[in-house]
């Protein structure tokens, strides 16, 4: 199965488990680590008012017998059960909805207005793309040429 389909399929399976939990996935990563062939299933998780250590137990341990009674994913893995820690990465529309008004770092994949790294002020969500202010200029962004965006805490505040 290759990672695409196995990360869609846990997506998929997980989604409504976590809806029953008040919970929504944030994003889930499926990567090889560590040099002898071990792959890691992350899930983040976030829910309103944030996650305890005990949301992610209750949670881990129901979406592993989930993804174990489905086959969700072929041959041995670690499941992670994380939240998406203070820094999260944003890729929904309603991801980058919850920080207008914050710092977010944006990395696209393709050139905008002569540059592929943005760091600024979240100013809008719109339909297809978001809004963001870095030293003065706007730069509409759309959703489909981001490659990857997170928010950013800013420390001194």
């Amino acid at each position: 199965m290759a990672v695409d389909s196995a990360v869609t399929r846990v997506w998929e399976l997980a989604a409504p488990l976590l809806v029953d939990e008040g919970m929504e996935i944030v994003d889930i990563e499926f990567r090889s680590e560590g040099g002898r062939g071990g792959r890691v299933l992350r899930v983040y998780l976030d829910k309103e008012g944030g996650l305890n250590v005990d949301d992610l137990a209750r949670v881990s341990r129901r979406l592993s017998d989930l993804l174990d009674d489905q086959v969700a994913v072929e041959g041995l893995y670690t499941l992670e059960v994380s939240s998406p820690g203070i820094n999260r990465v944003l890729k929904k529309p309603e991801h980058f909805r919850r920080f207008i008004g914050k710092r977010v770092r944006v990395r696209t994949r393709e050139m905008i207005e002569g540059r592929r790294s943005f760091l600024g002020l979240l100013r809008e969500v719109r339909e297809g793309g978001i809004v963001l202010s870095q030293q003065g200029a706007e730069f509409t962004i759309p959703l489909s040429v981001i490659e990857k965006a997170n928010y950013e805490h800013d420390w001194g505040t």
